[in-house]
């Protein structure tokens, strides 16, 4: 069957791999409809990625159909469900999942990543990873796990209603965390250097919009917040200058959840951390949760799904795309390659 495969040397190869023909007990059989490009793919192909397997088959943000089960599959999981994927594996014996963030494990493999992932024509699972979504197409189920990731940072944070959250990038993941943010009542503030994703941003119900290359960010933010700072600020780049944003702006006694990875050491004002008294958390991946969380939102109605993607190209578009991609990566919500 057809996969497509990257390696950290700006190859992009559409390969020949095995069908399957059989399942082991507990697995279930995919036909993949579509599979999102994510950050992590275009850092593979850029050769950013040391995560990555060399070489890969990329996806982790998958909207498919259910073709066959195995054995012992549970009898709500049924051929012709659409379903999405939780694309993280734990190993049920570290720290993180001892205690139950597994979505944290120290030995997680992401599909895509760690292990080779989805953009191909089938793909068995555990069945404990296969999320029905009976009521999404194929097309917005590819759209949740990057939400998913966003809406666990809101957990993270333990945003509130009585909260003026920042959030700074409006990717998809950050539109993720704007849109919970909201969904809990708080007010939002989205900050970007992209004004037609600040637009989006307000659409998805942020209050305030902050370009941080026109607009002085402490100014606006002492103006929307009276001079307290937001309550909570979510980091959604990686990067040094968002990173420093985030700990120099957000309240004393504030709330920072971090979801970036930094391709950097970053500098710190550590005396922040002992004066404003500030939790500074960590948010990686998504809990089940999350993903029923998002498709609850999907379920509504209200996701502007159509202004989510920016492209939906054939698998062998792919090389040309990837190329684009890493020309103007400012203009990129999510890519989706159709693999029907």
């Amino acid at each position: 069957m057809k996969a497509i495969q990257i390696t950290h040397s700006q190859e992009y190869n559409i390969v020949d791999i095995p069908e399957v023909n059989e399942l082991k007990e507990g697995e279930i059989l995919l036909k993949i409809c579509y599979v999102g490009f994510c950050g992590s793919d275009i850092n593979t192909f850029m050769g950013r990625n040391t995560m990555a397997l060399n070489p890969v088959i990329p996806g982790h943000e998958v909207g498919a159909v259910i073709e066959r089960v195995g054995e012992g599959v549970p009898e709500t999981l049924r051929p012709g469900m659409t379903v999405t994927c939780n694309p993280y594996t734990n190993c049920g014996k570290c720290a993180s999942c001892r205690n139950g963030r597994v979505n944290a494990c120290q030995h997680n493999e992401t599909l895509g990543v760690q292990r080779d992932g989805a953009m191909r024509q089938y793909i068995a699972l555990p069945w404990q990873k296969v999320i029905p979504a009976t009521r999404l197409t194929p097309l917005t189920c590819a759209l949740v796990e990057p939400m998913s990731v966003g809406f666990h940072a809101v957990s993270r944070a333990q945003v509130t209603d009585i909260d003026v959250v920042m959030v700074i990038g409006c990717g998809m993941v950050g539109m993720g965390a704007i849109v919970r943010s909201v969904t809990r009542g708080a007010t939002v503030i989205a900050a970007d250097i992209d004004d037609e994703k600040l637009a989006l941003a307000r659409m998805m119900g942020a209050a305030h919009t902050i370009n941080t290359v026109k607009e002085d960010i402490h100014e606006v933010l002492a103006s929307i917040t009276s001079s307290f700072g937001p309550d909570v600020v979510i980091e959604a780049v990686g990067s040094v200058p968002t990173y420093q944003m985030a700990v120099n702006e957000v309240a004393f006694t504030g709330r920072v959840a971090c979801i970036g990875y930094a391709k950097s050491e970053v500098t710190l004002q550590t005396k922040y951390f002992v004066q404003k008294e500030l939790d500074i958390r960590g948010s990686r991946n998504a809990m089940p949760e999350d993903f029923r969380a998002v498709i609850h939102y999907m379920e509504s109605g209200q996701c502007p799904v159509d202004r989510l993607i920016t492209k939906i190209i054939r698998p062998e578009e792919g090389l040309e795309t990837m190329r684009w991609w890493s020309e103007n990566p400012g203009k990129v919500f999510r890519i989706l390659v159709d693999f029907q």
